[in-house]
């Protein structure tokens, strides 16, 4: 678990000289008037370097420009719920759909149900399954490590979920509520056992910070906690506009290793299957079926809306002091125990899970450019 840094303070030790003597009372008026001079903060900076890459990770984000797809519909003599799309937010807001899709197609009269998908939607669709009192069992291609969500970068905070020019009013007001009870859950998974964390974001920017994380009309901004506009005298980024706010971080590969082994302790079976048509799919004997299949769900379902959208991030290797976070037009940076996760591409329409040397030595430079300049 990190363990937050004490954030060291620059200035004198004490009143060494007349000068520091004169300055330390004029300080002190302005105090008293509420004019007092503020409080710089040194972060200590990311290491950049090639050599300290320990990972390449490439991942697919199954993007839908109207958004994510919770919507239940009859299938034959069965019930089919769907649950997929959430584009960059998927492990943010897995808690959130799966209680949407359980709460729209859980029939308790029919207590047997299939989910398809064993990442972090399918994960938490089957938990909240099991809490209704569901007999479940997961059908996945993959499993953990091998799925998506186990190369997210994982800061709990919905991004790239849709297009805001193409979303329905009706589709923003379900993303919040998807939002906010994700929200709440994470909060009750905070320790070391899933891996998850509070840690402080830092927003950097050359111009006035208006929309990120939230803009002050949007209903995201109910779940923005502790932000505030710093003053250039209070941080050392090479940026004149800085934003804060506090989220959770997920560490993905124990937090999903934790959730598999949560829904085989209350009893679901998981069953290594790949289907190649919704006939497959029909044939299963559980009467109603989850599909949380991701970008999967375009060619077994036929949702000719859903897009991959390419992810690269550069794994360095752990530094123990950087517990925070940065986003920039350059990319973000996640100050995770398992690895330093720098980030920043979105390819869409991209099906490659090849790494682009280019795109990798973008990552590499944009984040010198900022870790570089950093002020003592």
């Amino acid at each position: 678990m990190h363990t937050r840094r004490n954030i060291m303070a620059l200035g004198a030790a004490g009143l060494a000289s007349s000068c520091a003597a004169a300055r330390g009372f004029s300080e002190g008026l302005a105090r008293d008037f509420g004019h007092a001079p503020p409080h710089r903060a040194v972060l200590p900076p990311v290491l950049v370097s090639e050599e300290r890459i320990i990972r390449i990770d490439v991942g697919l984000r199954p993007y839908r420009p109207t958004g994510f797809r919770v919507a239940r519909e009859a299938f034959g003599d069965k019930t089919l719920v769907h649950n997929y799309g959430h584009g960059g937010g998927g492990i943010t807001l897995s808690w959130g759909t799966a209680k949407l899709a359980v709460d729209l197609g859980y029939d308790p009269s029919k207590p047997d149900c299939a989910v398809l998908g064993c990442g972090a939607v399918g994960l938490a669709t089957a938990r909240l399954l099991q809490e209704r009192g569901a007999n479940v069992r997961i059908y996945a291609r993959d499993l953990p490590p091998n799925t998506t969500s186990n190369v997210a970068g994982a800061q709990w905070w919905p991004a790239s979920v849709y297009d805001w020019r193409r979303a329905s009013d009706a589709f923003v007001a379900q993303h919040f509520e998807a939002a906010r009870f994700a929200f709440r859950r994470y909060q009750s998974l905070v320790g070391d056992a899933y891996g998850v964390s509070w840690e402080r974001n830092y927003n950097l920017s050359n111009e006035p910070i208006e929309r990120y994380p939230a803009r002050e009309d949007s209903p995201m901004r109910a779940l923005v906690v502790n932000q505030r506009d710093l003053d250039p005298r209070e941080h050392n980024f090479p940026r004149p506009y800085v934003r804060q706010f506090d989220t959770m971080m997920i560490e993905t590969p124990l937090y999903l290793r934790r959730m598999e082994a949560d829904v085989r302790l209350a009893g679901a079976e998981i069953v290594v299957r790949r289907f190649d048509d919704v006939s497959q799919v029909q044939a299963l004997p559980e009467r109603t079926i989850f599909n949380c299949t991701g970008l999967g769900a375009g060619a077994l379902f036929g949702d000719t809306e859903i897009v991959p959208v390419r992810g690269q991030l550069v794994i360095l290797l752990p530094q123990p002091e950087i517990d925070y976070n940065t986003i920039a037009n350059e990319g973000y940076m996640f100050g995770r125990r398992d690895g330093i996760v720098l980030g920043g591409t979105y390819d869409r329409g991209e099906w490659s899970m090849e790494p682009d040397p280019q795109a990798i030595a973008g990552i590499i430079s944009n984040h010198k450019s900022i870790f570089g300049a950093m002020r003592a």
